[in-house]
């Protein structure tokens, strides 16, 4: 496994224990030698969010979506931060999109009927 690919298993699991600040710091570290890694702009977002920066959350996702458009769970978090922040336009656009390139979606069916 590369460098990459530890800090990227380091990132999630510091995620997943709450240690936000650790997590920030090793997906900023891929960030820094990889400024295209849609899947760590994505799980950074992520971590924002957690951590109330929600401005710095959909700047990172939408710089995940930017970098990789067909990647249907970046857009579906993406639109799931949306709702969380109540806007409702943004989130019911994205999850269309979502489902009109999978019209079987799990995650946006769920979620599109609340807008």
């Amino acid at each position: 496994m590369g460098m990459i690919e530890e800090r990227y298993e380091c990132g999630i699991t510091y995620k997943g224990e709450g240690k936000y600040d650790e997590a920030v710091a090793e997906f900023s570290a891929i960030l820094n030698s990889d400024p295209d890694n849609a899947e760590a702009h994505r799980q950074m977002g992520l971590v924002y969010g957690f951590m109330g920066l929600f401005d710095e959350s959909l700047q990172e996702l939408l710089a995940a979506v930017q970098l990789d458009p067909m990647n249907l769970g970046i857009r579906n978090d993406l639109a799931l931060t949306y709702a969380m922040l109540g806007m409702a336009e943004e989130a019911r656009a994205e999850f269309e999109s979502v489902l009109a390139a999978d019209p079987e979606n799990d995650i946006a069916k769920r979620n599109i009927m609340y807008f």
